[in-house]
């Protein structure tokens, strides 16, 4: 795997991190359920951390952006389950289980397709 294709992942779960306690905090902590506005700053190393992984997708997949964008996709996803099945609690349901699959097949198609 290549360093530019490990930097693009490390960014996307960064970003990806970073948003869902930005948008689901509040179901968290009541201080963020509070102060939302304050919660808008969270934007800034947001957007930069999607900037830099779509920066080191390109790189990774040779000048192409929609591998990037279906590895970004697929990773919020996975991202998404995990930390609302440790945060919240939610169970991992069929539904749930068939969308992973499908959003990791994604990822090796983009990955090792070449």
């Amino acid at each position: 795997m290549s360093r530019a294709l490990l930097l693009c992942l490390a960014y996307f779960l960064g970003a990806h991190l970073l948003t869902y306690f930005q948008i689901n905090g509040q179901f968290i902590w009541s201080w963020f359920k509070d102060h939302p506005l304050t919660l808008c700053l969270f934007g800034l190393p947001i957007s930069y951390l999607f900037i830099t992984a779509t920066k080191y997708s390109f790189i990774a997949f040779d000048g192409l952006l929609w591998p990037g964008r279906f590895v970004g996709f697929a990773i919020g996803i996975i991202s998404f389950t995990a930390f609302t099945s440790i945060f919240l609690g939610e169970g991992i349901s069929n539904k749930t289980i068939i969308s992973l699959l499908l959003a990791s097949a994604l990822v090796c198609i983009q990955v090792f397709w070449k």
